[in-house]
């Protein structure tokens, strides 16, 4: 699949917006500690993303109530659910100056994902960090997908191709109408 750029040239994949909050002093504390321990870029966004799927539960998976939305609530509360995880991936690349952008997947209901062009690489890659459990195994890689869900043709479930520079607005409302994690559960989109 070619993934598609909503926006031309590389700037708004750079930026900070309400929910992807990079400016946030949590946010760059917490990339500041990251970045120590990365020689470069790449391992950068391996450690990035390894810490925000192995340390922010998905809120599903740990019965947690919270919801959580912008990039600083979710490092602060440490759960989200895909979409929110993806916020905090995109934000603590991005506080690297790593281009990151938003996408998505429906799999019966919208799944949320990440991409980021590594500097170097002439392509975007997808990475996933959902959080892995049985039956779920995303890993960081740029050359051959590693998701944590493969889409079923067959069950109408596809891949969007569009990379967002800012959450969908259809992800942003769920977000931000849901009191509860339940609640969000029952009003997740079905499609873009």
């Amino acid at each position: 699949m070619e993934l598609i750029q909503q926006t031309d040239g590389i700037t708004a994949y750079l930026a900070a917006d309400d929910t992807i909050d990079h400016g946030h002093p949590l946010v760059r504390e917490t990339a500041a500690r990251l970045r120590r321990d990365a020689p470069d870029a790449h391992a950068y966004a391996r450690a990035a993303f390894e810490f925000v799927r192995d340390t922010v539960t998905h809120s599903i998976d740990a019965d947690d109530p919270r919801v959580t939305r912008r990039a600083s609530e979710v490092l602060e509360q440490r759960t989200g659910i895909c979409y929110a995880k993806a916020h905090a991936l995109v934000a603590l690349l991005r506080a690297e100056s790593i281009p990151a952008a938003l996408c998505y997947q429906n799999l019966g209901v919208l799944h949320g994902l990440v991409a980021l062009k590594l500097p170097g690489r002439e392509s975007w890659s997808r990475i996933d960090p959902r959080g892995n459990k049985p039956g779920v195994d995303a890993q960081f890689s740029l050359d051959e997908e590693r998701l944590a869900f493969p889409v079923d043709p067959e069950s109408n479930e596809e891949d969007y191709p569009m990379l967002y520079a800012a959450p969908h607005p259809a992800v942003l409302a769920v977000l931000r109408s849901a009191p509860d994690r339940e609640t969000l559960c029952k009003t997740l989109p079905t499609a873009l």
